[in-house]
């Protein structure tokens, strides 16, 4: 089993390299969103689970309250950086680091908190959903009463049709792109407004096929070349001024095979599916993208019949 689930891992991408597990701890809005979550969430003399821990940072900001973390994590390679790094750090000593599988592992003691941050924009390639689902199950049978709460609480997510360039010094490369969240640029135009397309909420059960049809009523004239994928993580809830702590992803846009001229008024018909921990092609592959209903015939349609 061990075996196997070292393969899809690989294939999947969760052992990425270590060097990138560092560009991690450099992505402020990752890290201080999470360490504003966690701070809140996790009361003093807590217990807490980290599943998929890597450097151990986040189990780290856990133990500034908690009086054990138990922290988990498959890679061998990261299994030794994050001992090297929470001995380096105090209340580092608070957190036991295992090596094991996220599949296969329970804490030994029932737990407050559980953190697992295996996610991918659109919950793909990584085991978010499915590692959960499947603690969830495990931890039921071994300590029936109480679930813990998870951080992340929830993830939601969005879909929206865009206009994308993919120009590159005059060489013509339709390709994924991953996008700063705020940030605007020329070769990128929004066509309609996001629509959502699923929420998935960690206290309930959660099917991993994630599948959705809708349409977008266009707002800008232009080519629809692309579909752009948001996923905003919800960290925490605060309950007493009805906000949340976030982490919203890169945006994740991808070419679709058939550019669609449109205008604004256009009705575009869109469907997908995918299996969460899928890859990004099984996406792909799934994408309809389709021109349901012309704003300039249905203008010409109703000029007639007035006429």
């Amino acid at each position: 089993m061990l075996i196997e689930r070292e393969a899809e891992s690989c294939y999947l991408g969760q052992f990425i390299p270590l060097q990138y597990h560092h560009n991690m701890l450099m992505d402020a809005n990752r890290m201080d969103n999470f360490k504003a979550a966690i701070q809140r969430q996790v009361l003093e003399g807590a217990k807490v689970l980290e599943l998929g821990g890597g450097t151990g940072v986040l189990s780290w900001f856990a133990a500034q309250a908690a009086s054990k973390v138990y922290c988990v994590e498959f890679n061998p390679d990261m299994v030794a950086e994050a001992r090297r790094l929470l001995a380096m750090n105090q209340y580092g000593d608070r957190v036991e680091v295992i090596h094991a599988d996220a599949f296969e592992y329970l804490p030994p003691e029932p737990v407050d908190f559980v953190i697992c941050e295996m996610i991918h924009v659109a919950m793909l390639r990584e085991k978010q959903v499915e590692v959960i689902e499947n603690f969830k199950q495990r931890y039921a049978e071994k300590f029936p009463g109480q679930m813990p709460v998870f951080i992340p609480e929830a993830v939601v997510m969005a879909v929206q049709p865009l206009q994308q360039r993919y120009d590159f010094s005059g060489y013509q490369a339709p390709i994924i792109q991953f996008q700063l969240p705020g940030a605007f640029t020329s070769d990128t135009v929004e066509l309609a407004q996001p629509a959502l397309y699923k929420v998935i909420d960690f206290t309930q059960a959660n099917d991993l096929l994630i599948e959705w049809e809708g349409q977008f009523t266009i707002e800008t004239a232009g080519q629809l070349s692309a579909l752009r994928f948001v996923t905003k993580n919800i960290l925490a809830i605060v309950m007493e001024n009805n906000s949340t702590i976030d982490w919203l992803n890169h945006y994740m846009a991808l070419p679709i095979p058939d550019p669609i001229d449109v205008v604004a008024g256009d009705i575009v018909q869109v469907s997908f599916q995918y299996r969460a921990g899928g890859s990004i092609e099984s996406l792909q592959n799934a994408m309809r993208v389709t021109l349901k209903s012309s704003a300039k015939l249905r203008s010409k349609h109703l000029s007639l019949a007035i006429g």
